[in-house]
Formats: C-alpha cells, structure tokens, sequence
C-alpha cells in the first residue's frame, strides 16, 4: 500500500509527463532528481495504478465455437475471441479485456479471488477497470518466482488486482518451487504460509493461466528449478502443460515425476475445489497443453481465440 507521500509523487510526476507533455529530463531538472528515477517513478505509476490508460479493443466472440467447447469439455462457461489481426501482443490484450469484463461481472461484494502468475493473468489484471464498486480480497495462489518480468510475478500480480478491487491482499511469502519435496512440505507448515494456502482454498473464485512447457521459454528452466534435459524428461513421460506451477498430462493427470510435491501453492485437487476457476491461454502451440487442463476437470470458464479452440477441438 503506498503511502500519500509516495502516491502524490507518483501523480505529480504522472500529471507533469501526460497532461503537461514535459520530458522526462525536464521533470527530473524541476523535482531534482535523476532522469532514470522519473522513468522508474513513471513505471511504477503504471504498475500501482496511478495512471490509467484504457484502450478499447473491439471484443467480438465466437458464439458457435463457444458452445462446441462448452459441450465437449462440460464447461459453465467459453469466452472465445473472434480474430482481430496477427499481432500476438494485441491479441492477447484484447484477450486479457475479454477475460476482465466477465471477472468484473462475476464478482461482488466480500468476495475472495485468488491468483496464479503468468502473462494471460497479467493481460486479465491489467484490463481490470479501477474503482471497481465493490471490495474483492485477493489471495496469492503460488510462490513467487523470479522472473526476467517481476510484474507477471503472483505476488506482484496479487497486489495490483487488491488495489483495483478495493480489497486487501494475502501473499504467500515464499518461493514457488522449492530444492525438495521435503523442503516444500516444510515451508507449507509454516504459520504465515499455511494460513494464506488456507485462505486462497477458500476462494471463490481463482484466475489461473496455463502454460505448455516449452524449454526455450519455460520460467522453471530459467530459473534453475529443472534444468532442459529434465523437462524434456517430464515431457516425454507425457507432461504436456501446467496450471499454478502443478504439471499435468494430456489425459489430465498430475504428472508424477515429483515435481509437483516441490510447488508451494494450490494442487490441482485443490483448485478443482475453488468454486470458479477461469482459465485464460493463447496460442496453437498451447493445443495439447489447453487440452490436457481441460481434461482435469479444473476448470470452470475458459477464455481463449477462436484459433485456440478451434485447434482444440479438431484434436480430440
């Protein structure tokens, strides 16, 4: 939470660059301070929310394919983007307006959400209109992970969604996958961990994304919690994707190397538990992975492109 020092800075700085259009250098040479430090203080302004920017993609769905998803995986709920242009970046943030105009529906009052990292949960936070009327709790699913983007981090994540929503936020002050199974076991039990996994069981709702295990990008290879070879393993044993760090295969199983026993969140049992669990993804290449999460029975709602599904349905 910022203090009113640090959030009037923010605004000062903010109103100076975009309602006065002064230059970074010229801020810095009237407040005193550095040029990268307005940069940063610019940054930061955009990650607390302090500055707004709302660009309105047009948000058409695909009402056919919606309803071939929900019938072959039993979905409550398809959410399927209609093509808008062959810019990935563009069409995952209009997925992300897609994904955040139907969580600010679903969500009221004295709700509890909680969240999982990734870049489609990042794209659904971002798009989250601020001064949301009520006030929503939002609870750290995972550990955190140091990622090369510290924004798409779940805590960072958790913060930002607590400040739209009017909520408090609940981290879970640990790593998202420890050295061993074992270690993992004892940071669970540790009161202040154990007390937030508690909380995000109680969820009512979880935003989660769903990766495919790509070792040329796969965040637990950068980060050293598996190495290539070992993915490449788990692959090959039939992991195809993972949800909240948890790796499944396609037939929807949780993969069974022990990985899974060294994450520090919410299993996947634990997740089917969560009344609504809304998954987001993006991306042919995440076919198999899309596939196999639909196919653990987590998930409720699914918001994806019509390329996505369409390659989805055509592989069952």
């Amino acid at each position: 939470m910022l203090t009113y020092e640090e959030h009037d800075l923010l605004a000062q700085v903010a109103a100076m660059y975009y309602e006065q259009e002064l230059t970074q250098n010229a801020i810095a040479a009237a407040l005193g301070l550095s040029r990268v430090k307005i940069y940063r203080l610019l940054k930061q302004a955009r990650e607390e929310g302090v500055i707004r920017f709302t660009i309105a993609w047009p948000l058409q769905r695909e009402a056919e394919l919606e309803q071939a998803l929900r019938r072959a995986f039993g979905l409550r709920e398809a959410l399927v983007l209609r093509p808008g242009g062959s810019d990935v970046r563009y069409a995952l943030a209009r997925l992300g307006q897609l994904g955040a105009r139907y969580l600010e529906q679903m969500l009221h009052d004295e709700m509890m959400l909680t969240v999982c990292l990734g870049r489609s949960t990042y794209e659904v936070i971002h798009a989250v209109q601020p001064g949301f009327a009520d006030r929503v709790n939002v609870v750290q699913a995972v550990g955190s992970l140091a990622l090369t983007s510290p924004e798409l981090d779940s805590a960072a994540l958790t913060r930002t969604l607590a400040g739209k929503l009017g909520g408090v936020a609940h981290y879970l002050v640990a790593p998202l996958v420890a050295d061993s199974g074992a270690d993992a076991e004892v940071l669970r039990s540790q009161r202040d961990i154990r007390r937030v996994l508690e909380l995000a069981r109680q969820a009512d709702v979880a935003l989660v994304g769903i990766g495919n295990l790509d070792p040329e990008t796969s965040e637990f290879v950068r980060g050293g919690y598996l190495t290539a070879d070992e993915l490449a393993g788990i692959r090959r044993a039939g992991g195809v994707g993972d949800m909240a760090g948890q790796i499944f295969t396609l037939n929807g199983q949780a993969d069974n190397s022990g990985f899974n026993r060294r994450v520090v969140g919410l299993n996947l049992t634990e997740l089917a538990d969560v009344d609504t669990v809304m998954a987001v993804a993006l991306g042919q290449e995440k076919r198999d992975a899309v596939v196999g999460a639909l196919r653990t029975g987590v998930i409720d709602v699914l918001c994806s492109d019509a390329a996505t599904v369409q390659a989805v349905l055509e592989s069952r």
